[in-house]
């Protein structure tokens, strides 16, 4: 008789510690999914030092290609150094302490910490250059980002999402899952 209590004891403690580890993982998942940033169309991080989008690509009209150079010829579009901020702001608005920011850090060679704003899962691969190539606008994904004083998500970048983009007969993108998923 006291066997068999401490059978059932046994079970009833291997069954405790099996929920409380299948509790632990799924609190760590809902915290990790809730938690991390680039969570969704809305997201609008605040930024070191507010970058006024609408001024530089809308009212000044520069160009995407300007400051995210590399994202014509590489996979990944490029956060700007402050080499190309001070391309123009060694002699434009000197005087601003925002700007006064930006030249120290390309004085003292410490990069900006920007917040990333479009966040895709480590397990997408994403390449810039081919959808550029095949005429893709950046607004396409991002909005119209020269209208934006503080660039926000205004795609939710899901897996739907994107299939439904390569479904457009203009683009005649691949469908296989190994084009995003490898």
């Amino acid at each position: 008789m006291a066997e068999h209590r401490n059978s059932q004891e046994q079970k009833k403690e291997k069954k405790i510690i099996v929920a409380s580890f299948v509790l632990t993982v799924l609190t760590i998942v809902a915290f990790g999914i809730f938690l991390m940033p680039g969570r969704g169309i809305g997201y609008s991080p605040k930024q070191p030092i507010p970058f006024p989008h609408d001024l530089h690509a809308g009212k000044r009209k520069i160009q995407c290609l300007y400051c995210h150079s590399n994202v014509d010829k590489s996979s990944f579009s490029n956060i700007p150094s402050t080499a190309v901020c001070m391309n123009c702001h060694r002699v434009v608005k000197t005087d601003s302490p925002l700007i006064q920011q930006v030249a120290k850090s390309y004085e003292t060679n410490t990069p900006i910490q920007w917040v990333q704003v479009h966040v895709l899962p480590d397990f997408v691969y994403f390449n810039h250059q081919r959808h550029i190539q095949k005429g893709v606008s950046c607004d396409t994904c991002h909005g119209n980002v020269a209208n934006m004083a503080q660039v926000e998500q205004v795609s939710s970048l899901s897996m739907g999402w994107c299939v439904n983009c390569h479904r457009q007969p203009q683009y005649q993108a691949p469908l296989n899952c190994n084009t995003c998923h490898r």
